[in-house]
């Protein structure tokens, strides 16, 4: 063997050495990382060593919590399916709205409005309805003053009242309501002489009435906006 042999093979072994200790490292620097973004070791880093429990997130409820987290539906007397969605709609834009005593408002508002407009209260009907309903109740009043004709009306009961629809447009909130009433009216003319109706025979009402509020305005009052005969 010649020396420029056993040079040669010595210079082979020491790059075979060199590759093999930088391969190796890599390999073994490589095979940590996978471990680890993969599947937590255990703690004495062996593979049959049990598994630490998962942490939950700080901060994130439990399913347990979630669950005693949810709102109950509460049953609304009055209240038609159909309205539900919307009267959520407005409960969240107004936190102080609440549909039960919006209702009960509405009954006392049928009332007003009713016994302003047989009597020709415009005052009241102003503070009541908006421009459009006050003003075809104006002309009602007018074309009857302009007669000689005056009503004397009375709202026996109010035998159903329930919201039928509901909506929220922008900061507009409206709601419908189904009125069933009983009233008993009388028509006199100039002279005082009754030309129609009866005190003695109550005729039942059924009226659609829609009551508006904008959700930006201070003060809480809904008007009457829209009235129609169901």
């Amino acid at each position: 063997m010649t020396v420029e042999v056993v040079i040669l093979a010595m210079i082979a072994a020491f790059l075979g050495l060199r590759l093999y200790s930088v391969l190796g490292r890599r390999a073994e620097h490589e095979e940590e990382t996978i471990q680890g973004r993969i599947e937590p070791r255990g703690d004495a880093g062996s593979p049959g060593a049990p598994r630490a429990p998962r942490a939950e997130a700080p901060g994130l409820p439990d399913r347990a919590q979630l669950r005693a987290a949810q709102p109950v539906r509460r049953e609304l007397p009055g209240v038609l399916p159909a309205a539900e969605r919307g009267l959520r709609d407005i409960a969240v834009a107004d936190r102080r709205f609440d549909a039960l005593i919006f209702l009960q408002g509405a009954r006392g508002a049928y009332r007003l409005i009713l016994d302003a407009f047989w009597k020709g209260d415009k005052d009241q009907l102003a503070h009541l309805c908006d421009a459009d309903v006050y003003k075809r109740f104006a002309e009602a009043i007018d074309a009857r003053q302009a007669s000689g004709e005056t009503l004397d009306n009375r709202l026996v009961r109010i035998e159903d009242a329930a919201i039928v629809d509901a909506e929220l447009a922008g900061n507009l909130a409206r709601i419908t309501v189904r009125f069933t009433a009983d009233i008993a009216a009388i028509t006199r003319d100039a002279a005082g002489t009754v030309v129609a109706g009866s005190l003695d025979d109550a005729i039942e009402a059924r009226d659609l009435w829609t009551f508006s509020r904008d959700l930006t305005a201070a003060g809480p009052d809904w008007l009457l906006d829209e009235t129609d005969e169901a």
